[in-house]
């Protein structure tokens, strides 16, 4: 099905299946034909199509119709897990921890099975909250992402969400918390072989001393990143993350 958010001419697929993991249908949209894959998160509580109807692909278009990379947008779980504040925090972590499952062991097979490349590492990118959950992927798993581009986002979990509670899913999917941690492999895999670049507004809406936390402790374990501050006027808004996302694509090399 065409899209009025895209130019007719890109290649934009879109498949569907019932995650093992989820118990759910999950459905991935694939735009682009060649070049650097890259994950999207949607915000909030939004679906995968969300970047694509706030004309996130719009403003990255000129990449993808030149071959310089591949995106894969995909839905997030948030309304079933952290945005149901009814629900129990063991519950709320142990969905996330089964969403992290459902990205590492079905879209990154999805991904390398597209790209051709067994091998690929994806870089993932969301704003929001969808910059959560893109930085969770990655700070997750280097050795199948291969870095990330944070948007106005946050890295940890527990001052809003968790309540005082904390267990191995909580744990596990905190930034914040395990990165402090990391060593060996997995922090060599981070300083060497991987790209990463941490935005934020200070304007409305924003929460600048969040990624500036993260990009401490960044810095405390010698990982290297691209940490920027953007300006006053800069609010928590779409029109600002259509600026950001390219600039970063093309500063990270892509």
């Amino acid at each position: 099905m065409a899209s009025q958010f895209v130019d007719p001419r890109l290649p934009r697929r879109i498949d569907r299946w019932r995650s093992p993991a989820l118990g759910l249908e999950m459905p991935i949209v694939t735009y682009g034909y060649a070049g650097q894959p890259v994950l999207l998160f949607p915000t909030a509580a939004a679906d995968f199509l969300e970047n694509e109807r706030f004309w996130l692909l719009k403003a990255i278009e000129p990449m993808l119709m030149a071959g310089r990379l591949r995106v894969f947008s995909i839905d997030s779980i948030n309304r079933m897990a952290w945005m149901d504040r009814k629900m129990p925090v063991p519950e709320q972590a142990r969905r996330q921890a089964l969403y992290s499952r459902y990205v590492e062991e079905e879209v990154v097979p999805f991904i390398r099975h597209t790209t051709g490349d067994d091998h690929a590492r994806a870089l993932t990118t969301g704003a929001s909250f969808g910059c959560f959950h893109a930085a969770n992927a990655f700070f997750r798993r280097p050795d199948l992402f291969g870095g990330v581009i944070g948007m106005s986002g946050f890295y940890d979990l527990s001052p809003s969400y968790f309540k005082g509670y904390t267990d191995q899913d909580c744990y596990f999917n905190n930034p914040m918390w395990y990165v402090t941690n990391l060593e060996d492999g997995t922090l060599d895999t981070l300083r060497h072989h991987s790209r990463i670049a941490l935005v934020a507004g200070q304007g409305a809406y924003e929460a600048p001393h969040a990624t500036q936390t993260f990009h401490d402790l960044l810095d405390r374990k010698s990982i290297p990143h691209i940490f920027d501050l953007w300006g006053h006027d800069v609010n928590h808004d779409w029109p600002w993350w259509r600026k950001m996302l390219p600039h970063y694509l093309e500063r990270l090399g892509v």
